[in-house]
């Protein structure tokens, strides 16, 4: 992902580093004018308004945190729109403290990064353009998906001896969708179902 431009010159009074699992996360504040503390908090979207809230009445200004699978979305999705810069890095970046590998450390360590001013921020669209990523890459799964079945079909049926698709460019047309459909009824499909459905723009004869 791309860096947005930062400037080096702003200061990071009051940071959070947060941790984030499945079902826990971590969060540890340090800073000016407040004690060091670490607390832990649930994912659900309850529990990460209290952590929100936490936050805000302790004056964070910043938040850091790993984009680690797709956990830290549904965090960014509270606390973003309440204002904290929320930064997201990326995890190969950050270079974990030695010894014995906690949760209360990561979350420390993520921290002290912020408050050094030693992490960069991976680029994160507006809510819109996610929104519309989210939409157009749907659309794009939707899309294959809709083609790998038409491919089934036509495999079904060749399977079957019905040789549709040598004669009909589409199988998913209007003609073809009536005869497929009628087969999968349990009908035979006679001259007459073929005088119904049959127009001249088909290539095939009857």
């Amino acid at each position: 992902m791309e860096t947005p431009e930062v400037s080096f010159k702003q200061v990071v009074s009051r940071g959070c580093g947060l941790d984030i699992h499945k079902q826990v996360v971590v969060a540890t504040i340090d800073g000016e004018g407040i004690r060091k503390q670490t607390r832990e908090f649930g994912t659900v979207t309850s529990s990460l308004k209290e952590l929100r809230d936490w936050l805000l009445e302790r004056a964070i200004t910043h938040v850091v945190m790993e984009s680690t699978g797709v956990f830290w979305k549904p965090v960014y999705n509270v606390l973003e729109p309440a204002g904290l810069m929320v930064w997201i890095v990326n995890a190969a970046h950050v270079k974990y403290v030695l010894g014995h590998k906690t949760d209360k450390k990561d979350s420390a360590w993520l921290c002290k990064l912020l408050l050094a001013w030693l992490l960069r921020p991976s680029y994160i669209p507006a809510k819109e353009q996610r929104e519309l990523r989210d939409l157009t890459r749907y659309r794009t799964t939707l899309i294959q998906s809709n083609a790998s079945n038409k491919n089934r079909i036509i495999r079904a049926l060749e399977d079957a001896n019905i040789k549709l698709s040598s004669v009909l460019s589409s199988t998913n047309g209007a003609v073809g969708s009536k005869l497929i459909n009628k087969l999968c009824d349990g009908m035979e499909v006679t001259m007459q179902d073929i005088e119904d459905v049959y127009h001249k723009k088909l290539e095939a004869t009857k």
